[in-house]
């Protein structure tokens, strides 16, 4: 993988983040283990997870994937060679402040993420989303302090509307407050305008890194759902509807042509079409196996030409 700089930090990261939201949902400790492994070995050093992952599947109450991501870094002895993401802000315990981003649940977030991580200092801690009901002065003080301490080493953000956005900059920058120096949107060649039409703008003056989460459009952009054919087995397949239409078709069309072009796959060539991109860093990639992952990995070696972006661009236009 070619490494690359996050935003105006000093980590240097991979050109692909491996997600985790499938550790404990999708992916077994013993799976994720493998596809940890096979990330690494392929030269990955970014991963990506939240203290609420994943909470929706069955017997899990959040938190699990950070316990198998803290287990395999212990197994393995390499935590000075993962740049670590975490995030917080869902629901997390009863309560009052069992969730958001006032001073009391993130002073507990952060040493249960700690704790079930095993580690000492997170490189990357991330608002999930933005909490209206907290003044994001009370947010960026506690980040300051968790700075402070060591227990954090930068913050960023994910899922925020363009004006809370640029409203934590600004008090950041007026206040002295710690900044968000990287930003997780939702974005990829079947859900383009979001971010390039609302707030690549800003990550660009601000030379934020930018770490795409749903680069393949929760599956789609692998080229597995297709016109008139049922839907594959997958937990994530009544989440990809929104895209089984003639506008998504014609993007999966134009992948096509790509990827036999590249003798890639057509998850390869969705992902290097962000990677093209100068803006983004690292798209967050997830996969239940090393096979999985496997299809994934020509992506970051893969340059596609000018008349190939213009193609892609063309096909996702207005989505």
């Amino acid at each position: 993988m070619n490494p690359r700089t996050l935003g105006s930090t000093d980590l240097t990261v991979s050109n692909l983040c491996l997600g985790t939201m499938q550790f404990g949902w999708t992916a077994a400790e013993a799976a994720s283990f493998a596809v940890m492994d096979a990330f690494v070995e392929a030269g990955g050093n970014f991963i990506d997870t939240a203290d609420v992952y994943s909470s929706w599947a069955p017997g899990n109450p959040g938190g699990v994937s950070e316990e198998i991501i803290g287990r395999w870094l212990k197994a393995r002895g390499n935590r000075d060679h993962i740049v670590l993401a975490t995030k917080l802000r869902m629901r997390m315990w009863d309560g009052p402040d069992g969730e958001g981003l006032g001073r009391a649940h993130v002073e507990r977030a952060i040493e249960d993420s700690l704790r079930r991580l095993q580690v000492e200092t997170i490189d990357l801690y991330q608002c999930h989303a933005a909490d209206p009901n907290t003044p994001i002065e009370e947010t960026l003080t506690v980040f300051g302090e968790l700075i402070a301490s060591g227990k954090v080493r930068y913050i960023g953000a994910s899922n925020y509307p363009p004006s809370l956005l640029e409203a934590a900059l600004k008090t950041a920058d007026e206040r002295g407050f710690p900044r968000f120096e990287t930003l997780q949107p939702h974005h990829n060649l079947a859900h383009r305008a979001e971010f390039e039409t609302m707030l690549a703008a800003t990550c660009r003056r601000e030379r934020m890194g930018v770490i795409p989460y749903s680069p393949l459009a929760g599956g789609f952009l692998t080229g597995k759902y297709r016109r008139d054919q049922p839907l594959p087995k997958s937990a994530r397949a009544e989440g990809v509807k929104r895209y089984l239409n003639e506008k998504g078709f014609r993007v999966i069309d134009a992948l096509d042509a790509v990827a036999q072009a590249h003798n890639t796959t057509v998850a390869a060539a969705a992902l290097a079409w962000q990677l093209a991109n100068p803006m983004i860093t690292a798209p967050i990639i997830g996969a239940n196996t090393p096979e999985q992952l496997a299809d994934l990995l020509p992506a970051t070696e893969l340059s596609l030409t000018d008349a190939e972006i213009a193609t892609l661009d063309a096909a996702s236009e207005g989505m």
